[in-house]
Order: structure tokens, then sequence, then C-alpha cells
């Protein structure tokens, strides 16, 4: 887990996992409902209704997809961010600073193991209003322990205090 991406602040930041597979699927069923269902429908009303069907459909699936992509965890010297959106009304980002920073942990059972996709939570120690949580996270197992070993280190070195 040695990828970096570079922060809004300039800072070299940690990759730790964005959305798994599974995050797609449901995009997929939409797409499919939509290009196989929906389009062919509306070229037995009309080719401009299919045509507007077409390009609403594409314009759809395509901002799901890439909505989906842009979701990131990650972490920097600061802490742990998620951050979301690609259109600049929708953009997200939420953090847990590494001085308020609970513990990282995530849910498992048989879907999630079977899949690899878990649901992270960073928690923050004094509030839950800003903690982090992200369903279907590709690799968030290890993402998990990733932090909380960058936690621990930090604790050790006595830059986080308890």
């Amino acid at each position: 887990m040695t990828d970096y991406i570079a922060t809004t602040s300039g800072q070299r930041a940690t990759f730790l996992c964005g959305k798994s597979w599974t995050a797609y699927i449901t995009t997929f069923v939409l797409a499919v409902l939509l290009f196989f269902a929906a389009l062919p429908l509306a070229f037995k009303y009309n080719t401009r209704a299919a045509l507007v069907v077409l390009i609403g459909s594409a314009l759809i699936v395509g901002y799901r997809l890439l909505s989906i992509r842009s979701v990131q965890l990650y972490y920097d010297e600061a802490g742990v961010w998620l951050a979301s959106g690609i259109l600049p009304w929708k953009k997200k980002l939420n953090g847990v600073k590494w001085r308020d920073m609970d513990e990282a942990s995530y849910e498992s059972n048989f879907w999630s193991w079977l899949f690899r996709s878990y649901t992270v939570r960073i928690g923050q120690r004094y509030t839950q209003d800003t903690e982090i949580f992200a369903s279907g996270m590709a690799r968030g197992k290890d993402a998990v322990a990733s932090v909380n070993a960058r936690l621990q280190e930090m604790i050790r070195s006595h830059a986080v205090t308890l």
C-alpha cells in the first residue's frame, strides 16, 4: 500500500482503498434496464424519444460510475480522510484527525468475507458526528489494519497523545 495521492493542501497522502466491485452492481442492473428495456421501448414509440432515452441513460450510468470511482479513503500527516464526488457542488471530504481518532474497524459478515467488500468505520473519540463510515470498500480490512498500525506508530513516537 504505497500508492500516494496529492491532497488539496499539497501534502502527500497514502491511498488506502476505494469502492469494491460490488458497489457497481446496482449501476450495472440499472444500465441493463435502461439500455435493454427502456431503449427498445422508446424505439417502438419514436426515434427521437429513443435518442433522448439513449443520451439520458448514458449520462445517468456514466455519472453513477464516476461517482462510485471517486470514493477514496486515504491518510496523510493530519489524519484519515474519505473523499468523494465529481461535481463541484457534490464533492465531500470527511476526516478524522490523528489526535481525535478512537479506532478503525470493519464489519464482517458472510457476504463481505466472500466478496472482500467491507464496511469501514473510523471512529472519533469525542463525537460520532464526524466519524468516517464507508460501505462496500475494497481492501477495507487491510485499510483498517494500516490505519490502526499508523495510529499506534504515532502514539509510540509521541506524535499523538491520548
